[in-house]
C-alpha cells in the first residue's frame, strides 16, 4: 500500500512525501508508467527499481531519476520505505542536463540538503527559501556518480546492503562475507559508486547520526558508541568532514 502527502510546490516543481508499506521480493505487475520528470530520494528503507536500463537498488545513499512514459517495476524485499518525490517541469529537467542518467549517488552534503529542503517545505517561504534549497539540492545531486556497469552492480548492491544492515567491521570481513577478494571489492566499489568503501561507510553512519539528531538525540558519547565511532571526537570530526557542520550545528539546522 502506498500513501502520498503533498508537501510544497512552486514554479516548475512539486514535492511529495511517499510512504510505501509493501513487502515483496517479486517485481510489481503491471508496470507503473509515470507522467512527469522526477527525482526520488529515500528517507528510510530501501527497495529495487527496474526499467529498460535494468534493475537498481535504491536507498538513502542512492536516488533515482525518472522520466515520463518510462515503464517501471518495483520490488520491496526489505519491507516499506519513505521517500521524497520531486516532480520537475520539462524546462527545469532540461536545464539540469540530466540526459539519460537514472541513478545518482547521494553523499552526506546532498543528504543534508534533502533534510533542509523538508524543513523549508514546512516554512511559509516557498518562493525564496524553499526554491533556493531545491536548486541547491538538485545541483548537488546532479554531480553524483552513476552506477553504470551491469556486470558488477550485484556485487556493489550486496556490499551496500551489508554496510547498511550489519557492518561486518572492515574491508576484509566484508569481502569474506561476499565471497570475493578484498582487492576486487575495493576496486569495483570505487569505480561503480565514485567513492571509496571507507567513505561510503562513513556516509551511512553519518546518515544514521542525522536521523538520531533530528529525533532529538543529545548524548553524543552514546551516539558515537552505537554507530561504531571510537569516541565523540571521532564522530564530530567525521560529521564535520562530510557535512561541513558539527553535530551541534546540525541540531540547530534540523530541529525546529
Amino acid at each position: 500500500m502506498r500513501t502520498t502527502t503533498a508537501l510544497a510546490s512552486g514554479p516548475g516543481f512539486a514535492i511529495t512525501a511517499v510512504t510505501c508499506r509493501d513487502s515483496h521480493v517479486c517485481w510489481s505487475d503491471p508496470a507503473e508508467v509515470p507522467s512527469v520528470y522526477r527525482l526520488v530520494l529515500v528517507r528510510r528503507g530501501r527497495f529495487r527499481r527496474r526499467t529498460r536500463a535494468g534493475p537498481v537498488d535504491v536507498d538513502p545513499t542512492f536516488a533515482y531519476l525518472g522520466v515520463p512514459d518510462e515503464e517501471e517495476h518495483f520490488a520491496h524485499p526489505a519491507g516499506g520505505d519513505v521517500c521524497t518525490a520531486i516532480a520537475l517541469s520539462a524546462g527545469l529537467w532540461e536545464s539540469l542536463r540530466l540526459g539519460a542518467r537514472s541513478t545518482v549517488y547521494v553523499d552526506s552534503l546532498v543528504d543534508l540538503a534533502h533534510r533542509r529542503l523538508l524543513v523549508a517545505a514546512r516554512s511559509g517561504d516557498h518562493s525564496y527559501l524553499l526554491a533556493e534549497r531545491l536548486v541547491g539540492l538538485l545541483g548537488g545531486a546532479c554531480g553524483g556518480a552513476v552506477v553504470s556497469s551491469p556486470g558488477d552492480q550485484a556485487l556493489v548492491g550486496r556490499a551496500r546492503a551489508a554496510v547498511h544492515d550489519d557492518d561486518p567491521g572492515g574491508l576484509l570481513p566484508l569481502a569474506a562475507l561476499l565471497g570475493v577478494s578484498p582487492y576486487r571489492l575495493s576496486r569495483v566499489f570505487s569505480r561503480e559508486v565514485g567513492v571509496s568503501l571507507t567513505r561510503y561507510r562513513n556516509r551511512v553512519r553519518v546518515g544514521k547520526a542525522l536521523d538520531r539528531i533530528e529525533q532529538g538525540e543529545v548524548g553524543l558519547t552514546a551516539l558515537a558508541a552505537s554507530l561504531g565511532f571510537a569516541d565523540q571526537a571521532h564522530l564530530t570530526r567525521t560529521v564535520r568532514s562530510l557535512t561541513g557542520e558539527t553535530p551541534s550545528g546540525l541540531r540547530r539546522l534540523l530541529v525546529r
